[in-house]
């Protein structure tokens, strides 16, 4: 999801986070930090040369460091536009939780098309949200030192990385909760996606990655809004009298100041995104250890919930449904329902 779809204020407090062993120092609360990985080889067989992950911490370990909770970001978000859903009223406590917020692979401040030195633009590699995954297998125990989360949890494209985590690493957390995301997309997902990446590709703007100038790509920003809500919703906040003024700001603003060949990179990761990895989805599910609380959007437009919901009953998974006409975004404005369920949930409740 994208930052300014969002209407939070972040929340900093001011305590350091205390890590040991060969963990890297702690930092103050919010601050962004790098972990660097070396060479991040990807499920392609290809690798990302110089590769870095960003994250930022939020509250401190415990003293049996069981109280960490990694939360990857979405799409087209990072790691400082999760800090509004950090907070004692909101999805996560930092009173009482370790929070690693995870910048993901072409968000532009991790390894991302726009800022590689070694392999930039359309050089970059495909990466997958396996690949996003292991990067942060690799952050929470080789640069945090950490031998075990207390839960992942993530949104949208964080929510698909959730899944992802409850698959690959499925001794390595205690809860999950995957937000409006999912195991495997739906074709009504597909077509979205593809629609956008086809979108993107014809604009002669982005001139086949090799622009110098980032282009705004009105056309794929109108889908992206387009679906982003529910008609009902997109009517109410855009009435026709606003419409032609609102309608040139795609053409204008667009996507940016998001870089386009990294929102390619994380449409194509997004597209190729499938825990079962063309297997069996029985063969995933039956993988999963964790307690999980899934929590879908019943008039989502943008993340079908149906696989997440059969997923969630396969493995016995507690689900909490919001219903709005907000569709995908209904989690940043149903915060005083959701957020004392995830924070309930988090509390073994």
């Amino acid at each position: 999801m994208r930052k300014h779809d969002f209407l939070f204020l972040a929340l900093f407090i001011s305590v350091a986070a205390f890590m040991s062993g060969n963990a890297q120092q702690p930092a103050p609360d919010s601050q962004q930090q790098f972990a660097d990985l070396g060479t991040c080889k990807l499920e392609s067989g290809q690798q990302i040369t110089g590769c870095k992950l960003g994250y930022r911490t939020f509250g401190k370990l415990n003293a049996d460091r069981s109280n960490a909770v990694l939360f990857p970001s979405y799409f087209s978000g990072t790691s400082s536009s999760l800090s509004g859903f950090v907070g004692a009223d909101s999805l996560v406590d930092p009173s009482k939780y370790f929070v690693v917020a995870v910048d993901a692979f072409g968000d532009g401040v991790s390894s991302s098309p726009s800022n590689s030195a070694s392999q930039p633009g359309p050089l970059f590699p495909a990466f997958t949200t396996r690949d996003m995954v292991s990067a942060e297998y690799r952050l929470a125990t080789e640069t945090l030192g950490l031998k075990h989360l207390h839960a992942v949890m993530g949104i949208s494209m964080g929510g698909m990385q959730t899944f992802e985590w409850m698959v690959d690493y499925p001794a390595f957390m205690d809860e999950a909760i995957p937000i409006v995301g999912s195991p495997r997309l739906t074709g009504y997902d597909l077509l979205l996606w593809h629609a956008e990446e086809d979108a993107l590709r014809s604009d002669p703007a982005w001139q086949n990655g090799h622009y110098t100038q980032r282009p705004p790509l009105g056309a794929v920003d109108a889908m992206h809004q387009m679906n982003l809500t529910t008609p009902a919703n997109y009517a109410r906040a855009h009435p026709p009298e606003k419409f032609a003024a609102d309608y040139a700001a795609y053409y204008t603003k667009g996507i940016l100041p998001f870089d386009a060949n990294d929102w390619l990179s994380q449409l194509e990761a997004m597209i190729h995104h499938d825990v079962s990895h063309s297997g069996s989805m029985d063969d995933a599910e039956v993988r999963v250890k964790a307690r999980v609380l899934v929590v879908v959007a019943a008039q989502d437009h943008m993340v079908n919930p149906l696989p997440a919901e059969d997923f969630a009953k396969a493995i016995g998974a507690k689900v909490f449904v919001l219903d709005s006409d907000y569709g995908h975004i209904s989690f940043s404005n149903g915060t005083d329902k959701l957020g004392p369920a995830v924070r309930a949930f988090l509390d073994g409740q």
